[in-house]
Parts: structure tokens; C-alpha cells; sequence
């Protein structure tokens, strides 16, 4: 009988050993890699099919990802736990040897500084996965990825310090850059020159769009993990109309531009920091019509089982049917909206989904209309944005040789920031994760100048003005927080959103009624301001 005991024991022991080695951990919101090794001779990114369905065994809830073939016979595939837990997962493929494959991952919860993925919230805004508020305040950098590698290191450096949240930047490289990147999204099958208009001199390449460049796409995946890494959502471009047939990735056809699609979701979409930009300038890719864009956002959208953020950017004032469910968020470039203080409040009523500015003009020095604000107009236009419950992407376009913007613009390759508005980031910030909610109209369509910041919290921005004094005087209604009632009392922060200063006012507001609308100070009282533009009241009441 001792024996019997031993020999259970011992295998008990085994089990739980073969168990334990077999339970793999991962953490909430990371990637999780499960890399199997295939030689086959059929073309492994058209011919051979990877998936994984992953199962959470508390919950039952399910995800089934697509997998992909990364060079030197090694096939991946990408999981991202949305939730803690023990996940099983099995393989199925049209190859023998990567079909039937199964594991078990036991996920964990992150600790307090991992938010998850950025979602849309229930009021037009966005959370992250764990309902911590998230105010995008990026820039655009359409090139970098594609620039030497210390000009990307840079990149990373010049986002950290200014605080900048999220990166729009493209896929492919940008025919405004004179010289070719190191690297090319896939297989170069002949290389020669163009022997005459726009590209004469420049190399001209024949493309197997069959045949991804795994080493291309590797670069990509960690350019999206190290903006991760420092706090930067990855804006992720997919099509842009800047190649103008120089390499003719704008001109791929529907089929290669769905297996494009189907490749750079199976590899990145993984990472919690990814966003998807169908395209930038949508309209002003001439290959494609506006039904294509529909086609092809909703198959991101079908294809992504993660759902991560998707839009589309047009060109200036060029919309696009942003209520489509395709689309998670409305991305436009005009600055229009933006010369009124309605402005922004009005684009998300129409669309009822969170708004983003992504190009309002650039800080910078070029001749074109479009890169010729100061540090302080694109300072404005973000607080004009953020009052209306609306974002607004900051862009710095400096030149490097008269009206020469590419190559060393931060706009074309990224690298150090020149203008003044980046040094303003991270007060900006820190004042919306100081609201205990997302900004919106306090009293919508009636009063364009004050925001509420949440139960108890009004912002009111002067913009250009420069007034001496403001009679205190708030709307009745403070947005969705209820409405305010005579003998609260209020004290006022008078920020100045370009020095960066936080100076309170001595004296304690007391509400009564103006009218059926309005409150006043019982006394009349007015706020003395330093008669400096862009200037911001934080109205708070006081707590009994």
C-alpha cells in the first residue's frame, strides 16, 4: 500500500508539474505571443489560413484571431486578454502541422497604471477600458517610422517630454520625402528608375503584393509597442493619396488592399494602443471612390475582434456618413468650425459620437496658408475644441529651407519640436485629468464659452479677448449634473493656458437667480483679470 501511495504521489506530482508547465501567464491588456514553426511550399501569407479561438473559462466569453506568417518558416499568432482569467485556446489551420494546437493562458490583473484599450465613452468621449477618462491631445508625424533610426529615437524622446497621448502617422512612406526609406512593406521584385515626369531619377519598383516584407512589419510592430511604452495611442494610417504613383501604393486593387488590411490587423491588433485611420485626405485618393471607403472601413470593422478605435480623415471641410457603425469617432480636418466658439459642439451633435479635430492647420513657417499659425493660435484652437466637448490634433510644420517642409519637419519625419505650443501639453492635460468628468457645454447651443468639468465644475474660456474684469455669472444648467440652486458658493482659479499659471481668486461667490437661466453673485461680483488673452476660469463650488 506504501508503494501504491508512492507511485500516486508521484504521478499527482507530474501532473501538476505538466499542468503547471502548460498554464502560461499573461497580463490584462498585453500581448500575448504563440509563435509555431511550418515550412511549406505553398505561399504562406495567400495559401496558408491561421487561426486561434481563445475561451475564457470563468466567463465563457470568446475570440477567435487570425494569425500570421512572419518570415524564416514561423507563423504567430496575437492575443490580447480583455479579462482576467484562465483562457484556453485552440488552433485551427489549413496546414497539418499548425491545426489542433492548444494551450492554456491564465491571465492577471494589471496593476493601478494599466487603463486597457481607449474605447468610446456613453457621453461622446473617450475611456479607456477601466472608465479612466482619456482626453487625446496628439500630433502628427506622417513619416517618422520611416526616417534614420536616431531621428526616430527622437520621435520617442520629444513625445515623452511634451506629453503628447496619441501619434497619427502612416503605413506607407510619403512621396514629399526625397529620399527612399531602408525598408518597404513588400517583396521587391525588380527595382529600376523613372525615366521620365514627376519621378525622373528616382527609383521605381515592381511590387509582389503577394508577399509581405516580415522585416518591414516588425519595425512597424515596434514602433506601436514603444509609443506604448511612453503613453502615445498609435493613430495607425492606413492609406493616404501622398504617393501620387511613385511606388504606387495607392493604387493597389480592392483584393490587395483587404489582404493588407487583413495582415496588419492579424499583427498589431494585439497591442491595446492601436487606433485605426482608414485613411488620411480619403478624397483625394484617386483610385479609390467613396463607396471603396465604405467598403473597406467596414471590413476593418468586421475583421477586427477587438474593435479597436477606426475613422477616416478627409480633406479640408470633406466629410464622411460618420454615423455608419463602421466608425467609432468622427476624424476631420477643418478648422472652420473652430473660428466660433459653437463650432465644435455643433459637429458632435450632428454625428453623436466623439469628435476629433485631427488637422486644424499647423504651427509653423511655410508660405501655404495651412502651416502658419503660432504657438498660440494652435494653443486656442485646442482649448476652443476641448470647451465644445471636442479634441483637437496639434501639428507643427517648421521649414527647413524656404518653404521646404519635408525631410526635417516634425509634420513630414518627426524628430525635435521647434514651435512653442508642444511645451503646453502636459499643463493642459493635467487641468482635464483634474475634472472629475470629460468637458461638454454646460447649457448646449445657449451658452458657447462655459463647459462643464463635471458635478460642481464649471470651465469658461476668453480665447483672444483680453477683458479686465468677468461679472460672475453662470448658466442654471451644468450639463448633465443637475442645475444650480441659489446660496451654493463658488471660488474661481484664473488660469493662463500659455504661461502656465494657476492664480486663485481671494473672494467666495454666493448664487442667486438672474433670471429663469442665469446665476449671479448675490453682490454683483466680478472676477479681475490680468487683461491677457487665453485666459481660462475654473469655477468650483465650495463644499459645506
Amino acid at each position: 500500500m506504501k508503494k501504491i501511495k508512492f507511485l500516486i504521489t508521484i504521478a499527482v506530482f507530474m501532473l501538476v508539474s505538466l499542468v503547471a508547465k502548460a498554464t502560461e501567464k499573461a497580463r490584462l491588456w498585453d500581448c500575448y505571443e504563440i509563435a509555431m514553426k511550418c515550412k511549406t511550399d505553398k505561399n504562406p501569407f495567400t495559401e496558408v489560413s491561421l487561426a486561434a479561438t481563445f475561451t475564457n473559462s470563468d466567463t465563457g466569453k470568446k475570440i477567435t484571431v487570425d494569425g500570421f506568417y512572419d518570415g524564416d518558416d514561423t507563423f504567430r499568432i496575437r492575443f490580447m486578454p480583455m479579462e482576467p482569467g484562465t483562457w484556453t485556446y485552440t488552433t485551427a489551420s489549413t496546414e497539418r502541422q499548425l491545426s489542433g494546437k492548444s494551450g492554456m493562458i491564465e491571465c492577471v490583473a494589471e496593476g493601478k497604471d494599466c487603463h486597457g484599450m481607449v474605447m468610446t465613452g456613453n457621453d461622446m468621449n473617450f475611456v479607456y477600458a477601466d472608465s479612466t477618462a482619456y482626453y487625446p491631445l496628439g500630433t502628427t508625424s506622417y513619416a517618422w517610422m520611416h526616417a534614420d533610426k536616431q531621428r526616430q529615437e527622437e520621435t520617442y524622446r520629444s513625445l515623452a517630454d511634451a506629453g503628447f497621448n496619441k501619434l497619427r502617422f502612416c503605413v506607407f512612406p510619403n512621396e514629399s520625402v526625397t529620399e527612399d526609406p531602408e525598408l518597404f512593406p513588400f517583396e521587391i521584385l525588380s527595382k529600376g528608375k523613372h525615366a521620365d515626369g514627376k519621378y525622373k531619377g528616382y527609383n521605381k519598383y515592381e511590387w509582389d503584393f503577394s508577399h509581405f516584407n516580415p522585416k518591414f512589419f516588425r519595425h512597424l510592430d515596434d514602433c506601436v509597442r514603444r509609443l506604448g511604452e511612453i503613453g502615445v495611442q498609435a493613430d495607425l494610417i492606413l492609406f493616404h493619396p501622398y504617393d501620387m504613383g511613385r511606388w504606387g501604393f495607392d493604387r493597389m486593387t480592392m483584393e490587395q488592399n483587404k489582404r493588407y488590411l487583413k495582415y496588419v490587423m492579424a499583427r498589431l491588433g494585439a497591442y491595446s494602443n492601436i487606433w485605426w485611420s482608414l485613411a488620411n485626405e480619403w478624397d483625394l485618393v484617386k483610385a479609390r471612390t467613396y463607396d471603396d471607403w465604405i467598403t473597406l472601413s467596414t471590413f476593418v470593422h468586421n475583421n477586427d475582434p477587438y474593435r479597436h478605435l477606426c475613422s477616416i480623415h478627409g480633406g479640408t471641410a470633406k466629410y464622411i456618413n460618420y454615423t455608419l457603425p463602421c466608425f467609432t469617432h468622427v476624424s476631420i480636418q477643418d478648422q472652420g468650425p473652430l473660428v466660433a466658439f459653437e463650432g465644435p459642439a455643433t459637429i458632435r451633435n450632428i454625428y453623436g459620437k466623439p469628435v476629433i479635430f485631427d488637422e486644424v492647420c499647423y504651427e509653423g513657417d511655410h508660405e501655404a496658408r495651412w502651416a502658419q499659425l503660432s504657438g498660440e493660435e494652435m494653443l486656442e484652437r485646442i482649448w476652443t475644441g476641448l470647451i465644445g466637448g471636442a479634441y483637437v490634433t496639434h501639428g507643427e510644420c517648421f521649414c527647413t529651407t524656404p518653404n521646404y517642409y519635408t525631410g526635417y519637419a516634425f509634420l513630414a519625419t518627426g524628430g525635435k519640436f521647434k514651435g512653442t505650443s508642444p511645451a503646453r501639453v502636459k499643463f493642459t492635460l493635467s487641468l482635464l485629468n483634474s475634472l472629475s468628468a470629460p468637458l461638454r457645454l454646460a447649457d448646449q447651443s445657449w451658452d458657447p464659452y462655459t463647459a462643464s468639468g463635471g458635478k460642481g465644475v464649471y470651465l469658461r474660456y476668453f480665447g483672444k479677448d483680453m477683458p479686465g474684469e468677468w461679472t460672475f455669472e453662470l448658466p442654471v444648467r451644468n450639463g448633465r449634473f443637475g442645475r444650480l440652486q441659489e446660496g451654493m458658493k463658488f471660488k474661481v482659479d484664473i488660469i493662463d493656458t500659455w504661461n502656465m499659471t494657476v492664480t486663485p481668486c481671494p473672494e467666495t461667490f454666493i448664487l442667486k437667480a438672474k433670471n429663469k437661466y442665469r446665476m449671479v453673485d448675490v453682490d454683483g461680483s466680478s472676477v479681475k483679470l490680468p487683461s491677457k488673452p487665453y485666459l481660462l476660469l475654473r469655477i468650483t463650488e465650495l463644499q459645506k
